[in-house]
């Protein structure tokens, strides 16, 4: 069940007690933690699991102001209001650019951050890898551009950017994104650049890719764990923008693996 405390709608899943692993989603229509993440939360139900849908997401009202910036307050304020000091992440995407805001900012909240195909800066260490700027704008106006939103588009999008074998795509996961979509509350603004903030994330960090993420290539995730001031990247073969849900078992492992290590 959702409650909510300060902005964020969220909810608690896996094993009561233990340290806490923050569960954040994606920019693309409809994403929201719970539904994105399930198959990655139900393969692990020994870690103790808080997802949260990020304003103008799920159940959580928009916010006001710098899109990331506004997110990564929402983020601290929910640790605060649920009184936990410290915690891991596991984000994708937008969810993964809000994560290292909040991190360079606030780092003794943070432990340790597996970020999926997230693009926090045009140019990490000034390398310009990003296959598509324009790719989201054009993948919301085909979804949603002319007011009609369609359980149909929705899973065409899915299968053209987030998912490589979209054959695979399940029925469920377009039912629940198309019903979780706040698209008809207007289009998010473009997120900061936080190149520069890059150098202040001290938390260690796994990037994780998938090998055909259309919106930016394995050399931009290169580049950008270059930038980080402590991060490895895990490929994905035959995986695109969204392996939590394609390959959970992969991302699963890889998330034991990065939160159990003590380098």
């Amino acid at each position: 069940m959702a409650t909510r405390t300060a902005l964020l709608s969220h909810g608690r899943r896996g094993a009561v007690g233990g340290p806490v692993t923050v569960v954040l989603h994606g920019g693309g229509p409809g994403c929201h933690a719970a539904s994105d993440f399930a198959a990655v939360m139900d393969a692990r139900p020994g870690r103790s699991w808080l997802w949260a849908d990020l304003p103008g997401y799920g159940l959580s009202p928009a916010a006001s102001g710098p899109r990331l910036g506004a997110a990564a307050r929402a983020l601290v304020d929910l640790l605060d209001g649920l009184g936990i000091e410290r915690a891991d992440v596991l984000a994708q995407s937008y969810g993964g650019s809000v994560t290292l805001l909040a991190a360079s900012g606030a780092p003794d909240r943070f432990r340790r951050l597996v970020l999926v195909g997230s693009t926090p800066t045009p140019a990490p260490g000034g390398v310009p890898d990003l296959l598509d700027p324009e790719l989201g704008a054009r993948l919301r106006a085909a979804y949603a551009g002319d007011g009609r939103p369609s359980a149909g588009r929705m899973r065409e999008l899915i299968g053209q950017a987030e998912w490589h074998d979209r054959s695979r795509v399940p029925d469920a996961l377009v039912d629940a994104r198309f019903r979780s979509d706040q698209s008809a509350a207007g289009a998010p603004g473009t997120p900061e650049d936080l190149g520069d903030r890059l150098a202040h994330v001290t938390a260690p960090v796994d990037l994780v890719w998938g090998r055909h993420d259309p919106f930016a290539g394995p050399a931009y995730a290169a580049a950008l764990a270059d930038a980080l001031p402590r991060a490895d990247l895990t490929v994905l073969h035959a995986t695109a923008h969204h392996p939590q849900s394609e390959r959970p078992d992969a991302v699963a492992a890889i998330v034991d693996a990065h939160l159990r290590s003590s380098s």
